[in-house]
């Protein structure tokens, strides 16, 4: 930080972040760097098969509108899990104008949210707020411009990531997907002459769901029977195994921070790692609080990724995904994950079939 907590200016510049364990991939520069070369040459290599085979472009426009939204909304609510775990007694904490406003009439209390947002935020410059100190305890939090574009960035790195993982996952290659301007995300897909078939795959959200598992009977009784009212038969993301889960959803993807493949400590197992926001964080602690000793789905995209039983309350919103995984598909989870927990929309502005021997 290069404003210390203890300088009274009216505008201090921290960073803001859910405690966790997960390493974010973009602090590792050299992978960057290896990642964007491969993307010029998969670009190059595409680029190359459109010229002389023809194709579709296709351009998406990502929802940084929905992005502003989800970062003030997701502030607010971290701001109040720090003024909860302090104890800091505070009034007044609501959004306006793009920003998070709130009153602690104890300088202590004011001194301690502004530790607890530097360390907690430490090392996180896409999370910068510009906070603005004024009388009578008046606190107003507000993402710095920097950082808005860095978030703005990130969501579309993101998108463009998803949007790669879920091509693949329908069979289409080869392709190039890569950000255009700062909003937007431009698909060649070199052979395809039906772009409509391709945006049909983006045209539904991945879903992501927290759901309970009945015991009631087996999975497979239900099955082959009639499953109890509100609930339905899922099978398994990797073993294909049926699990009778409620059809009500505990939450949802909207509730997800970040999330990232990782090895799980010990075993070195590959793993998919995620963390909630705020507010996410209080309503997995409820729920995990709630189910201690049964068993709960984690599912994506109506498939039963894990089904652990709850040992403990989970408190601190990180949570881990095993399931025998190989790597690729921990990281195929884990940008599913971070697919269904994307702000707002994507929106189609351009499909076009490209003539071979065209430019692309």
């Amino acid at each position: 930080m290069t404003t210390p907590l203890r300088d009274r200016a009216t505008r201090l510049i921290l960073a803001l972040a859910m405690t966790s364990a997960i390493a974010l991939p973009r602090a590792a520069l050299a992978e960057d760097s290896q990642f964007d070369k491969m993307r010029a040459k998969i670009a190059a290599f595409v680029g190359d098969k459109m010229e002389k085979l023809g194709g579709s472009r296709i351009v998406y426009k990502v929802d940084s509108e929905g992005l502003r939204e989800s970062v003030v909304t997701d502030l607010r609510d971290d701001v109040y899990k720090n003024l909860h775990d302090g104890h800091i007694a505070f009034s007044g904490l609501a959004i306006r104008e793009g920003g998070v406003e709130l009153k602690i009439a104890d300088a202590k209390g004011r001194e301690q949210l502004a530790r607890k947002l530097a360390s907690d935020a430490e090392g996180v410059p896409s999370h910068a707020l510009a906070v603005t100190n004024g009388s009578d305890g008046a606190i107003r939090l507000a993402p710095t411009d920097a950082a808005s574009a860095a978030r703005l960035r990130d969501l579309v790195e993101d998108a463009a990531a998803m949007i790669e993982q879920r091509l693949k996952d329908a069979g289409v290659k080869p392709a190039s997907v890569a950000p255009d301007g700062t909003d937007r995300i431009r698909i060649f897909l070199p052979g395809v002459t039906d772009p409509e078939r391709i945006t049909a795959i983006f045209a539904r959200k991945v879903k992501v769901s927290f759901r309970s598992i009945d015991t009631s009977m087996s999975a497979e009784q239900a099955q082959s029977g009639t499953p109890p009212s509100g609930t339905e038969v899922l099978l398994g993301f990797k073993d294909k195994k049926p699990y009778l889960v409620t059809k009500d959803s505990a939450l949802d993807g909207e509730d997800i921070n970040y999330a990232a493949p990782g090895f799980a400590t010990g075993t070195k197992d590959p793993i998919a790692q995620f963390r909630f926001n705020g507010r996410g964080a209080r309503r997995f602690a409820h729920v995990t609080e709630e189910n201690v000793g049964k068993p709960f789905a984690i599912v994506l995209d109506d498939r039963v990724i894990s089904a652990p039983v709850i040992r403990e309350p989970i408190t601190s919103g990180s949570v881990q995904i095993s399931g025998n995984f190989s790597l690729e598909e921990a990281n195929s989870v884990a940008m599913l994950l971070r697919a269904g927990a994307l702000p707002g929309h994507l929106t189609l502005l351009e499909q076009q079939v490209v003539q071979p021997g065209a430019k692309p």
